[in-house]
């Protein structure tokens, strides 16, 4: 089928992903969302790293997000857009200079957002054995 198991060399860490049906039989998540997922992911932890820095108090954090997706040119299905919904727990009139620099300069320090925009270069070798 389309399940594959990821290896990230973390002991007794299982990871699959799936493509969803009727392609697929939806056993985890597909590639495009793991990326969305990696965008959220990175973004929220560069976020976090500057108000820890900031020494902010801060509770719970939600993040979400969205990707859109579009057919291109030839018709094949792209992500076109992702929205990313990043919302902290933290007192604004609590040093409100901090946050504000925090929310001016956090997604400069995402590597992976950041690469995406900035474009990868992609080396694609297929070995048949």
């Amino acid at each position: 089928g389309f399940v594959f198991k990821v290896d990230f060399g973390i002991p007794e860490f299982d990871f699959h992903m799936d493509e969803p049906e009727p392609v697929g039989e939806n056993k985890g998540p597909n590639a495009s969302e793991v990326l969305a997922a990696a965008m959220g992911n990175c973004l929220t932890a560069s976020l976090m790293f500057c108000l820890q820095k900031a020494r902010a108090e801060i509770g719970d954090v939600e993040t979400k997000v969205e990707g859109k997706m579009r057919r291109n040119e030839k018709g094949r299905w792209r992500i076109a857009e992702v929205n990313v919904e990043i919302s902290p727990e933290i007192n604004l009139e609590e040093l409100q200079s901090q946050y504000d620099r925090c929310f001016g300069v956090f997604e400069d320090f995402c590597i992976v957002s950041k690469s995406i925009e900035e474009g990868i270069p992609i080396n694609v070798e297929v070995k048949p054995r």
